[in-house]
């Protein structure tokens, strides 16, 4: 039996995320999605007047290619991807899998030289079209989230759902605030940094670019990072897991990164110049995701959550860092994850997961 939810995402990705108007071209890519999401989203896209283009992929034989991954191959295959892109007016990506280590086993020479060559391709997607990406649930993500499949599917349709639009006007107010910044402080168990945002705009994330959303991102100066930073939230990165992960800085470079796999790591931020620099700072606030399930999508939107991410930098916000790499390690500030406070020149912006200024206060979970 059809679920009716799926087709009220549809509405969702078509109609509010992507926008999409008659005459439009619009991409959609299957990554082991069901094919009922597939047909959801043609339909909607034709009813918007739309016309529909598909890409379906499957995890089992990508990773099979990353495995005898070539730099010619690799190359070949981002100037494929970047000609169709650049054909195309809006894009929506749905993620599915039920293994969500299925790369933990390509080479990391393999998965460096695949980042490094399909970075051109995301840049066209993220920078020229109207996005959205979202995941699939399956009972691979139940578990990661501690739930039963039936419980996280409901908690999945709860979360994409959401109603944005209420979330505008603070939305709006923090972006505001974030851009007039200068100097940013953050003080938490493990983590003490500061930068400056100096001249790089807030951006406001509302449904707008992935589903589940909710922050709102810029990006340090380059080299303005001072500090240390202890990040509370499981990662999975290139299909390995992390949890612990210590970053310390100096004049913006990472000179030392410590996790439960601590070569690992390293490897990461060795990928080029630009992984040990950080690309994004934000500010996360979607009340219906509280609790880590190792899925950054939903991880980076945790109510009273922030993340700070090494690696490439969005050109929307730009601090000019370029890698191969952007990985959003996220830091919860909620009392039970230890607390902590942000500033902006001084000015307490929020405490302990709550934000404190009166026009923030509709974010508060």
């Amino acid at each position: 039996m059809h679920d009716p939810r799926i087709d009220e995402l549809s509405k969702q990705l078509v109609g509010y995320s992507t926008a999409v108007k008659k005459g439009e071209s619009v991409l959609i890519e299957l990554f082991d999605a069901p094919p009922e999401v597939g047909v959801s989203l043609i339909r909607e896209v034709r009813a918007a007047g739309g016309t529909p283009y598909v890409n379906v992929h499957n995890l089992t034989l990508s990773r099979e290619l990353q495995m005898g991954a070539t730099a010619k191959q690799f190359k070949t295959i981002a100037d494929v991807g970047i000609y169709q892109m650049k054909k195309l007016d809006c894009y929506i990506a749905v993620r599915g899998g039920m293994n969500t280590n299925e790369f933990a086993d390509v080479p990391p020479a393999k998965r460096k030289l695949v980042a490094e060559k399909t970075r051109p391709l995301m840049n066209e997607r993220v920078n020229n079209t109207r996005w959205c990406v979202l995941r699939w649930p399956t009972p691979a993500m139940a578990q990661s989230a501690g739930m039963s499949t039936e419980a996280f599917e409901d908690f999945y349709f709860r979360v994409c759902l959401l109603d944005y639009s209420k979330l505008s006007e603070g939305m709006a107010a923090l972006e505001k605030r974030m851009t007039e910044a200068e100097e940013v402080h953050i003080t938490g168990k493990g983590t003490d940094l500061k930068f400056s945002i100096k001249g790089i705009p807030g951006m406001a994330c509302g449904g707008n670019f992935n589903i589940p959303d909710g922050e709102c991102f810029t990006a340090p100066v380059k080299d303005s990072v001072q500090g240390h930073i202890t990040y509370n939230a499981p990662s999975i990165y290139q299909g390995t897991s992390f949890d612990n992960v210590y970053l310390e800085f100096k004049d913006g470079k990472i000179i030392k990164a410590t996790a439960n796999n601590t070569k690992a790591i390293n490897q990461i931020l060795d990928t080029d110049e630009g992984a040990r620099y950080i690309g994004e700072f934000a500010i996360g606030f979607n009340p219906e995701v509280m609790e880590p399930m190792r899925d950054i999508l939903f991880d980076e939107k945790i109510a009273g959550s922030f993340h700070f991410t090494p690696g490439q930098a969005y050109e929307v916000a730009d601090n000019s860092n370029r890698s191969a790499v952007h990985w959003d390690l996220v830091n919860i500030q909620r009392p039970e994850y230890g607390g902590g406070e942000i500033r902006f020149d001084g000015k307490l912006i929020r405490k302990n997961g709550q934000f404190v200024p009166k026009d923030l206060k509709s974010l508060n979970y």
